[in-house]
């Protein structure tokens, strides 16, 4: 993928995204990348979006490839970058993956900058959400799940949008316990057990027990399909319909609904 070019609408909404006002890289931060990218910066003066455009662009043309502008990117998304202010990187990566989405490249959360499902228009991507937006109304989905269905997260494919809502279920289990944990261990934690943390029900006969292992299996299901380490590995063979995400997006919606009804049982 680094040996075509990039077309200067391309550049344009790469470096958009870069040097954004609100959540793009800083001035002294672009400097520091291009040298490491080995990009000459050849207007350190001008606004960031217009220094990042004009040293891609020169790069590129004078180099006949796009090898250095994808190394700026990586170099951009390393999160260890953001360790002091991890709440930097997430807005950063959602607006530059908008951007790469036309050119069929996404930068994964881990950093790494993977080939994608190419979108094909921006009118297409905000149909596709509002769509599954609507559906997912029709069937009464949570307002948790709801605020997935995004245009920068179905603009390639539906997976996003599960991927996102099911870390919405981690989150909610964190914030209802105070555990810091994730996937099964945090389900165990928050979920199993004689005394739950979090009970489903009043767990006062067989059935009920039965039914709390029951709906944290379920969960950890969920989790096992989605919220491990190489999350991107099932995204990049199976290409989810919009039906598979409704399916799924239903069932989150069914976790979510759940937990906000679940009691702490008091603990002896």
């Amino acid at each position: 993928m680094d040996d075509v070019r990039f077309s200067l609408s391309q550049i344009e909404a790469i470096a958009d995204a870069l040097g954004d006002t609100d959540d793009g890289l800083t001035g002294p931060e672009i400097g520091l990348l291009l040298a490491n990218a080995r990009i000459d910066d050849i207007a350190p003066g001008i606004t960031k979006r217009r220094r990042l455009l004009n040293a891609f662009v020169e790069c590129q043309n004078r180099l006949g490839h796009r090898r250095n502008i994808l190394a700026f990117i990586r170099f951009a998304m390393k999160p260890e970058r953001y360790a002091r202010s991890p709440e930097r990187f997430e807005p950063m990566r959602t607006n530059l993956n908008r951007s790469l989405a036309f050119v069929a490249l996404q930068v994964e959360q881990s950093g790494e900058l993977v080939s994608s499902e190419r979108a094909t228009t921006l009118p297409d991507a905000v149909r596709k959400a509002n769509q599954l937006r609507a559906d997912l109304l029709s069937r009464d989905a949570h307002q948790d799940v709801l605020a997935f269905c995004r245009s920068e997260l179905v603009a390639d494919n539906y997976f996003h949008a599960v991927l996102e809502a099911t870390k919405s279920v981690a989150a909610k289990l964190r914030e209802r316990t105070g555990l810091s944990d994730d996937g099964a261990a945090l389900v165990d934690r928050a979920l199993g057990g004689a005394v739950p943390m979090l009970a489903i029900n009043a767990l006062e006969d067989d059935s009920q027990i039965s039914e709390q292992r029951g709906f944290a299996n379920l969960v950890k299901g969920v989790f096992g399909m989605f919220r491990n380490p190489t999350a991107h590995a099932p995204r990049a063979t199976w290409n989810m319909t919009k039906a598979d995400a409704e399916d799924l997006l239903t069932l989150a919606s069914l976790i979510h609904r759940r937990l906000d009804a679940a009691v702490m049982p008091p603990r002896l």
